[in-house]
């Protein structure tokens, strides 16, 4: 993995970087997956664990965590649940102590104080105090899952900040940033323009700002 891709991503940020999906027509958008506190950012590679619930048979929430490598991005399918966290206190300080970039669960953790504390970016839908054991089981580890309706592939790229979470296939990664690159830079094309004294209007038209995100433009 590229710490350099990763830190190209991050300072492009999640909203030009969605233009960018939406311009190229990718169903990125991790919608209602969010930070628990402003200034996260990661970006990284996914390591996928696909949770169901636990049924007759038992099982665990996962013993994953070893195997996860400095860098990657933890991804939690849960399917949005909202009464069973996935994620907790000991998880967090070890992904922290690893260096692992973040983790993305399409569901809910708890124990946010010690990812408050360390700095360590966990996005969820939200956090309680019900654990999940005996509730769900880590059914698959590094297939393919869902955040949000999105389908993560196993080292698919996913970045996140203070607006969201986004999913970028691997094969097209480069090709949204090149895209994302063009768009930032029309943005701060206006930008200057309009402090310079330009109407937005006029700044906007010049710079093809209304066709920034539009499926296939160029």
């Amino acid at each position: 993995m590229s710490q350099a891709l990763a830190e190209d991503l991050k300072a492009i940020g999640v909203t030009t970087l969605s233009d960018a999906l939406d311009r190229l027509g990718i169903d990125g958008q991790c919608l209602g997956v969010m930070p628990f506190d402003r200034g996260m950012t990661f970006a990284g590679p996914a390591f996928t664990i696909r949770m169901v619930p636990v049924g007759l048979s038992g099982g665990s929430v996962g013993d994953y965590i070893d195997d996860v490598e400095p860098g990657q991005v933890v991804v939690l399918d849960n399917n949005g649940r909202l009464d069973a966290t996935v994620w907790g206190d000991i998880l967090t300080l070890v992904a922290h102590g690893k260096g692992i970039a973040g983790t993305v669960i399409d569901g809910v953790c708890r124990d946010i104080g010690r990812s408050i504390e360390l700095g360590y970016p966990i996005f969820a839908r939200a956090n309680t105090m019900r654990t999940g054991k005996d509730r769900v089981t880590a059914d698959a580890y590094n297939v393919p899952v869902q955040v949000a309706g999105v389908r993560v592939e196993p080292g698919d790229w996913l970045i996140g900040d203070d607006d969201g979470v986004i999913a970028i296939p691997a094969a097209r990664v480069g090709e949204v940033l090149q895209v994302a690159r063009e768009i930032a830079a029309a943005e701060e094309t206006i930008r200057a323009a309009v402090l310079s004294g330009s109407r937005l209007d006029q700044a906007r038209k010049s710079a093809r700002y209304h066709a920034l995100q539009t499926r296939g433009a160029s």
